[in-house]
């Protein structure tokens, strides 16, 4: 199994934490999520890891050079683009791998989290939390009564029926048919110049394609927060940090 992190992005909406870095070079309690996301995948028997990097990627790599395991970079030199094309970088790992994990970078979180997700009896699965505040940021997953997910977007329709929801971490395991799956519908999409789509719509095609091939895991009741805006820092580190496992 191989790990693929996004990290591409500007985090221009952090404000003052910026720093003019990128998001997964954020620490808490002096640890970066890189650096958290790289000792937790370890702990999991995870050691191929791929960073997909764009803005400042050097920083990056000269961040994680005393990194416990070796770690593969793949530059996005088009970060400015959306994160579509940042997935589209690990094609190759996408078409070749019997199983990955895909991970966004900026997300501080317990350990079990990433248990859940590689012990999964899904071969296709998505994370998914029900308690989260409700709004035109997070990405839902819904589900229908039936336990497939039926839908999977930041906006959705008022009229659309589901029998729950929840927020989607931004933490999944795919096979290899969907890693081609996934590949096929990103050229598609660069193809049609609709490259700058965040990346969760090639997922989303597939997911309303083959519903049945997919699963998810409820993670609701552990921490975890993805950081966007400067109150998700505030947040993480009132709230979110001290529930942490010694081990995250």
């Amino acid at each position: 199994m191989k790990a693929i992190i996004l990290a591409a992005g500007i985090g221009n909406r952090l404000g003052k934490y910026s720093n003019n870095k990128p998001k997964g070079l954020l620490e808490f309690n002096k640890k970066s999520l890189l650096q958290r996301h790289i000792e937790i995948l370890k702990a999991k028997n995870i050691n191929d890891i791929i960073i997909v990097t764009g803005f400042k990627s050097e920083m990056i790599v000269e961040h994680l050079d005393d990194s416990p395991i070796p770690i593969h970079y793949i530059i996005n030199e088009r970060y400015t683009e959306g994160s579509m094309l940042s997935l589209g970088c690990a094609r190759e790992i996408l078409l070749n791998e019997s199983e990955i994990i895909l991970m966004d970078a900026d997300v501080l979180y317990d350990d079990e989290i990433i248990s859940r997700l590689i012990n999964s009896k899904f071969k296709n699965c998505l994370l998914l939390d029900r308690n989260f505040i409700d709004g035109d940021e997070p990405v839902k997953i819904c589900v229908n009564k039936n336990g497939n997910i039926n839908e999977f977007r930041k906006k959705i329709p008022g009229e659309h029926e589901y029998d729950f929801k929840g927020e989607s971490v931004g933490f999944f395991k795919f096979d290899n048919s969907t890693g081609k799956n996934l590949v096929s519908l990103i050229d598609d999409y660069i193809a049609e110049d609709k490259n700058d789509a965040p990346y969760e719509e090639v997922i989303r095609d597939l997911l309303l394609r083959d519903p049945d091939k997919f699963g998810f895991e409820d993670i609701s009741g552990i921490p975890w927060i993805e950081i966007d805006f400067p109150e998700d820092i505030e947040h993480a580190i009132k709230k979110i940090l001290p529930k942490l496992s010694k081990t995250s």
